[in-house]
């Protein structure tokens, strides 16, 4: 069967991927390549933040872990870290995903992947292709007429498929020298979340949560605010060389659709969980086009 793919982010990639395993005549469209996209800026730590119950979440979350670890791909690396929890929540949902999960009070400890996302969707993008999958970089307007399409296309897929209801929400990172940080440490007890991504080369320092921000451009106020608080979470970065500040746009919806309707199949929505999600959702996306 002929399909096509909508967007060359880290769902689309994936889902071309189990498409393109299961026989499929497999064809990518996306305005922009891999590098470009909202993934390519993900701190990647692996673990959905989120706290609404949904069952799909922690499956969708076992199977990307699972995928990653069989893989063994360049960029990712399973690394134990802490997440600080609000005082007195419950453990999140997602956490028998997680292995070997200890808590201590509010802080969780747990081993999960890291992904230097430019890194891995480099190679992605190459198993892709070596499976057969054409790929196309060209501004997709509609969804009719291409026979079984694959709606993946992050912010922009609210629009192909006429749902208001997705809205871009800002990220802005500040990437610093990695002096060997062990782990990641995230700190989920503040107004906003605090995190600390160790990539082996550079640290992924975070982040922003901004509803309804359209454009890309780095604030250094922001970059300044990111700073404190991460070398106040980690105090080993005290002297760490700032490289880069870099903005996403996540493409958040209140829960992802993942649905079959007609001929094209929606997956979308995974704000910034697209990372944590993307395996699960592409085995998911595989059985709809069948």
């Amino acid at each position: 069967m002929r399909v096509t793919v909508v967007g060359a982010g880290i769902v689309g990639l994936s889902s071309a991927y189990r498409l393109a395993e299961a026989g499929h005549e497999v064809t990518v469209a996306a305005a922009a390549p891999p590098e470009a996209s909202t993934s390519a800026v993900a701190g990647g730590v692996l673990y959905p933040p989120v706290r609404r119950p949904d069952e799909r979440i922690v499956r969708w979350t076992a199977t990307t872990l699972e995928v990653l670890r069989e893989q063994d791909a360049p960029g990712v690396r399973f690394r134990r870290g802490r997440v600080l929890l609000a005082a007195g929540e419950d453990d999140p949902q997602w956490l028998t995903a997680m292995t070997d999960p200890v808590r201590d009070g509010d802080r969780l400890e747990f081993t999960t992947a890291l992904v230097d996302t430019p890194v891995y969707l480099a190679w992605l993008l190459d198993r892709v292709t070596a499976l057969g999958v054409r790929v196309e970089y060209r501004p997709v307007t509609s969804l009719a007429g291409q026979g079984v399409v694959v709606n993946a296309a992050g912010l922009g897929a609210g629009r192909l498929a006429g749902d208001d209801s997705m809205v871009p929400v800002g990220g802005q990172v500040v990437h610093l020298t990695d002096p060997g940080l062990p782990g990641f440490a995230v700190d989920e007890t503040g107004p906003g979340v605090t995190y600390v991504i160790p990539h082996g080369k550079h640290v992924v320092c975070g982040g922003t949560e901004e509803p309804g921000r359209g454009d890309t451009e780095p604030n250094p106020g922001v970059t300044a605010d990111i700073l404190r608080r991460c070398r106040e979470l980690e105090p080993r970065l005290a002297e760490a060389k700032v490289l880069r500040s870099l903005v996403g746009l996540r493409p958040f919806r209140r829960e992802v659709r993942l649905e079959r309707v007609d001929d094209v199949v929606h997956c979308y929505g995974h704000g910034g969980a697209g990372i944590t999600l993307a395996w699960g959702c592409a085995a998911d996306v595989a059985a709809l086009v069948g």
